[in-house]
């Protein structure tokens, strides 16, 4: 199937989605160079780029209510539903795995520097049982979460690409 007429996503729309990806893969590098390097520099990193994907999410989600999508694709309709409740759960996964991170450190009584320009202060009562319940949450249920919608997301868009043949990959280049 060779559309060259398919529409593509805002320019907006397609920087935050790209700009997202990049994110989300440095915040990942930061927290396994910390683990495989026991260095408290990439653990900072780490908080800094998490609470910059918290901000650009929010930014994007902005972006999404004041941009129009373009039409979807003919599919069938349990494909279309599929693909809009997994944007979403992507979407409320980026949010929500560096807002608990961000919980976990405050409730864990560590304020967390953005790289060095400022810090987001801790601004509840320390708790150890909340620290550990928001780091639970954060590694043990959302990390999981964003690596199966990420490869639900990838393997569809290849699906896409390599099986359909729709061009479907070129409404985000």
């Amino acid at each position: 199937m060779n559309n060259p007429t398919i529409s593509k996503w805002s320019l907006s729309s397609r920087i935050f989605h790209w700009i997202s990806a990049l994110l989300l893969l440095i915040t990942w590098v930061m927290i396994l160079l910390h683990e495989n390097l026991d260095s408290n520099l990439y653990i900072g990193f780490h908080k800094a780029f998490g609470i910059s994907l918290l901000f650009w999410m929010i930014a994007r989600v902005i972006n999404r209510l004041f941009t129009k999508a373009p039409p979807p694709l003919a599919m069938p309709k349990w494909q279309l539903l599929a693909s809009k409740l997994s944007h979403f759960a992507l979407y409320a996964i980026l949010i929500a795995m560096p807002l608990a991170g961000l919980l976990m450190s405050v409730y864990g009584g560590r304020p967390v520097d953005i790289f060095g320009l400022f810090q987001i202060p801790v601004f509840v009562t320390p708790d150890r049982s909340l620290a550990r319940f928001y780091n639970d949450l954060h590694t043990d249920i959302i990390w999981p979460m964003i690596i199966g919608f990420t490869v639900l997301h990838i393997g569809a868009a290849l699906y896409h690409q390599f099986i359909k043949k729709d061009h479907l990959m070129s409404r985000m280049k």
